[in-house]
Parts: structure tokens; sequence; C-alpha cells
């Protein structure tokens, strides 16, 4: 696991130096505090940080073949490496180390840009070709490690984080306004772009080649988005599942330090947690968060698992006042960044690498087997379609008047699923059920100079949605829903969260769930698999394990990484906000209009609405401005 950085003068042909690669990847210590390696060539230069895994004497980065001709720098690992290595090896290629990182590099001399197909694993590469004078980079498929780029007047430059190309003496910049408006309605700003115009982010399970001054890019993997769903007996189905995902935990042990797992006491991270115990000789090692608001804290439901597997547990609470971390949150992310999950995430990352340095976790399970509350709203409001709308509207506003205090109780709820059954797309009722702010909710929040800054693209969340919807066209509710989480809110917001929060801590994590093999069966399976009813979300997944799991573990519903925005905001981090976001330097920016601002915060002060996402959106917005952006404006 590591961080790699590279430079290509393409154009200008003068050579890269050693400074610039080292101001690159002393951004990046965190990823990798074991090692560092650099190779320059004329104008190409590739650097890398290493977080020792596997391999630990000679593993050093970056690698070339036998003759030199190709370079390679690869952040990730690998799991079938071992069976590939072999083949390799009884075709001739010779080895200088054990790692899967040479592994690769020999792929490549056999495969060229097709090499990622082969992997099984999670990875960033980049491989420098000398005979071609091309430089190759390659993501996973569920874009479980990131890479940015940027072309510039006269270079190429690659990157694990996006800080690392703000080194770039000709980079400017410059605020891409879609991405503020994606961020403040995603939680998160999508790929391929990023906050800032000349910077990309290389998308999920894609190939870039840069050659001759060209980009060119091609996706190399997609789920079974045409293949007719299973139709074997549930048992069946329920057997290859345990057998599925027990082998995906099994190969992802393998480490020569120690492991652990994150353990929050839902389905997911239970299942990992009761399939390691089953692989594992010793102990495993688990590692639980919570919160001292009782309704938000799941550590009673991981404390039951944790007895039922024997193993050695510990558990950290997070508090208001432990926010005073967000202005490094914010640093490290790199990119406005708004799920507040970030903030338990980065500190159960941190209490575990206190004790391990690899931990397995169960992202991925609600996105491939219909785990989301989403799922059984949109299916409920086609159940109740053919009430008309004026009865929608007049429940829509009784429903209005009625205080909402805190996010997910009964009423936000029913006014949620009654604004979402009012709209025309499915896109659009998906957004509502997604969004910090929602459809039309950012209207009399932007001042006139930025909307007219966006301009068509007011709308980009909305398409980018819509183009996640229209792979899986022809198919069942659950399975649209899922296609498109798969392609948007899991690559896009939850790995980035995860590799932040863990890189941050130098901790790798590993998700089972999203083993490629397992996703591609779990998307052949049919929606009612996963949702039955209106109450059996993940009803295969449950089914398959529930023997494996204490009672209380199987029955619940889902809780998520709740955080207690709302009375933070109005206690602890009351000043904090009002300081940052109120501040004169934060209304000058021009993205909002002030009197806008004023009434969200006294609405949520007030006890009237509950705002607290939304105010945490524009809290981490304007502390990203403060440390990337100091001086920008909308206009």
């Amino acid at each position: 696991m590591c961080g790699i950085c590279g430079i290509y003068k393409h154009a200008s042909g003068l050579p890269v130096e050693r400074a610039e690669l080292k101001a690159m990847n002393d951004l990046i210590v965190h990823r990798g505090p074991d090692d560092e390696g650099y190779f320059e060539r004329h104008n190409v230069g590739l650097a890398m940080r290493r977080l020792s895994i596997i391999d630990l004497s000679t593993g050093h980065q970056p690698i070339s073949n036998e003759d030199g001709s190709v370079t390679i720098v690869f952040n990730g690992e690998i799991y079938n490496y071992a069976g590939l290595r072999e083949g390799l090896e009884a075709r001739g290629h010779v080895f200088k180390t054990k790692s899967d990182t040479e592994t690769i590099l020999h792929l490549y001399e056999e495969k060229g840009p097709d090499f990622p197909k082969e992997l099984r694993g999670m990875f960033a590469v980049a491989i420098w070709d000398e005979r071609k004078k091309r430089l190759v980079l390659a993501r996973d498929r569920m874009g479980k490690k990131p890479l940015y780029y940027a072309r510039t007047a006269s270079s190429f430059a690659f990157a694990s984080e996006l800080r690392c190309l703000l080194t770039l003496p000709d980079l400017k910049r410059e605020i891409n306004p879609a991405a503020i408006d994606a961020f403040l309605t995603l939680q998160y700003i999508p790929s391929p772009m990023s906050v800032f115009k000349g910077v990309n982010k290389l998308e999920p399970a894609t190939v870039l080649v840069f050659q001759d001054g060209e980009v060119s890019t091609e996706r190399y993997w997609e789920l079974p988005l045409r293949s007719p769903k299973l139709d074997q007996p549930a048992e069946e189905l329920q057997e290859r599942l345990r057998a599925e995902l027990s082998e995906a935990v099994k190969v992802r042990l393998m480490s020569e330090v120690p492991l652990g797992a994150f353990l929050s006491g839902g389905i997911d991270s239970s299942v990992v947690t009761a399939l390691m115990a089953r692989h594992s000789a010793k102990p495993v090692k688990t590692f639980a968060i919570g919160f001292k608001e009782e309704r938000y804290s799941e550590l009673g439901y991981a404390r039951q698992v944790a007895k039922m597997y024997g193993t050695e547990h510990t558990e950290f609470v997070v508090e208001a006042h432990m926010a005073g971390v967000l202005e490094k949150l914010a640093w490290h992310y790199g990119e406005p960044y708004a799920d507040a999950s970030a903030l338990p995430s980065y500190f159960v990352s941190r209490e575990t690498r206190r004790n391990v340095t690899v931990a397995l976790n169960g992202d991925g399970g609600d996105e491939a087997f219909g785990g989301y509350l989403r799922y059984v709203g949109m299916k409920a409001e086609r159940m109740v379609a053919w009430a008309p709308k004026w009865s929608k509207d007049a429940a829509l506003k009784a429903i209005a008047r009625v205080p909402k205090t805190a996010p997910f109780n009964v009423f936000w709820r029913l006014e949620k699923f009654l604004k979402f059954s009012l709209m025309d797309s499915l896109e659009r009722r998906y957004l509502s059920t997604v969004s910090f702010f929602g459809p039309g909710e950012t209207d009399g929040l932007y001042s006139d100079g930025f909307r007219n800054l966006l301009g068509r693209d007011k709308d980009y969340a909305e398409r980018y949605l819509a183009k996640c919807f229209a792979l899986s066209e022809g198919n069942d509710l659950v399975t649209r829903m899922s296609c498109t989480d798969l392609h948007s809110y899991l690559p896009e917001c939850l790995m980035t969260k995860m590799d932040i929060a863990s890189m941050a801590n130098s901790l790798e994590t590993r998700s089972p769930f999203l083993d490629h093999k397992v996703l591609e069966f779990a998307y052949r399976l049919p929606g009612n698999m996963k949702l039955r009813g209106l109450r059996g979300t993940k009803w295969i997944l449950k089914e398959a394990f529930r023997e494996m799991l204490p009672p209380d573990i199987y029955g619940r519903g889902k809780m998520g990484f709740g955080v207690p925005l709302g009375p933070w905001f109005r206690g602890e981090l009351k000043a904090y906000w009002e300081d940052v976001c109120l501040s004169p330097a934060a209304l000058a920016r021009g993205y909002f209009r002030p009197e806008a601002l004023r009434r969200l915060w006294d609405e949520h002060q007030g006890g009237r609405r509950d705002h607290g996402y939304k105010l945490w959106a524009l809290l981490m917005l304007e502390l990203w401005h403060r440390q990337y952006a100091p001086d920008a404006r909308a206009a």
C-alpha cells in the first residue's frame, strides 16, 4: 500500500528534477511512512511512498523490468498475484522480488494496457514504457484507490492525492463551479471532474494512456449489465453467496503485518468478522466506534458479535469537541467533501492503526444487496403511485408545519417520501434521497453571480445520475438502484471517505464485499432476493448468514454511520460554525445569499428544522477554501 505520483514533461522535454518529485511525494508521506522511492529518466519521473504490508524486505519501488524499458509505481494489493506470478515465470519472466508490484509489471509486458483485466484487488498503477514513450495509468474496478491527473502547457502529472498536483508551477487553481454545485447536491465531487478545472480524477475500472501528447481512456470492466438474472432455488443461491464471500475474505487475510476488522454492529461488518474468525487461527482483533448520544451509537450490537466470536475488541467514543480535527480532515481530502461519517471514520482508523496495519470492513454490502432505506422508499412510492397529486400536495403541506428537530424521525421521513413521490423522474426521486440540498433547495441559496457562473451546469448532478440509471434500463427497480449506487455513491463518496480516513492514519483497509466476483454474482440476483416486501432489506445476505449472526444482528434494520450534527450545531459547535461560515471572508466569496445562510442557521437554532447535514456541508466547503483557495470568489 502506497502513495504514488509522477511527472512527464512531454512538451518542454526538460529533465524532471528530484526536487520536483520530492515536493509532491512529501505531501503523501502519511500514505507510506515506511519507505520512499524515485525514478528519473530524461523528462519522466516517478515517485512513491510505501506502507509495507507484503514482501517487507524486497518490495521497494519503483521497479523496472529486466532491461529497464518498463518501470512501475503501484498503490494497492493484488490478491491473486501468486497465481499470476507462477504463470509468468513459466513463460520465462524473471523476478527480482516477491511483490505483487513486480507481477503487474511483467503482466504489462505481455498484455499491454489490458493488464488490469487479470488483476483481483485494489490498485492505482502508473507505468512508464520507455520504448513506446507512453505513460499508462490504471485504477481498480470499484475505485478503492484514487488517482488524479493534470495536463498543463508543459507537462502531464498524476498523483494519489490532488494536493500533490498543486505543486506544478503552471497549474492554475481555477475553481470549477459545477463541482461546487455537485458537492452541495451529492456530498462529493464525482469523477472525472475535480474541484479545479485543470485537474481530473481517473474513473474507476479505467485505463488511461498518455502518448504523443494525447490522452485516451478506456473502461476495462463492467457489471454484468445484460446478463440474465440467476433463477436457481434460494437455498442454492445462498450457498453460492456463502462460498463467494468466504473466499473473498480469505484472500484478503494475506499480510505480513498485524490485521484486524472494523466492526460496526451492522450486518455487513458482522458477516466479515464471522468469516474472518472462521479462517483465522488466532482471535480476530475488532474495532468499533460510537457516540455518547445513544440513538446514534451501535456499540451494543458490535459487542454482541465480538462476544460471539471471542474477538479482541476495542471501542472508542466520538464527542463533539473532537471535531477540532476538521481542518486536518479538510486538508487530507483535498476537495470539498461532506459525508459527516468522515469524522468517526477518521477516529476509528486512528484507533485501529495503534493496534494493526490492515483492517477489513463491510463496505459495499448495502449497495450490492439492497440495504438502504431509499430502496424501500422508492419501492413504496411505486405502490402508492395511484394516489392523486392533490392529495400528496395536501399531505405535504400539513407535514411541513410539523417541527422536525432531528433528521430520520418519522415526520422527516414522511416529508422526504412525499416530496420525491411528486417528482417526475426516477433520477430526481433518487437524488432527493441521497442529497443534503435536494432538487430545487439551492434555488434561494445561491447568489445571482454564482447562478450565472453555473449556467446549464446547474443540472449536472441530475444528468450524472441519469447516465448511471441508463446503464440498467429494463431491469427491476432494486437492480436499477443498486447499479446507480455502485457507479456513483459507492466509488465516489464511500470509497473516497474510507481511503482518506484510513490512509491519513497509515492504515490499509480491505473490502471483501467489493471483490469483483462477489459484485458480479450479486448483480445477477433478482431484486426480490435482495428486498422482500418493504422490510426485508438484504434478505438473501441475512438468510445466508443467519446461523452465523446473533439474533439481534439478524433482525435489526439499517442504522448507518449517523453523526449527531443537529445537537452539535446547537451546542458545542454553534460558535465554531458561526465564526467560520458567517465570517466576512466566507460571505464575501459570493456563492450564497447572506440572508439565505442566516435563515438556514436561524431555522436550525430555533428548532423549526434540523439542517445539521446542510450546515456540515457548508462548513466543510469553507474549511476547504481556507486551505486550498483562500482568495477564491464566485464572481
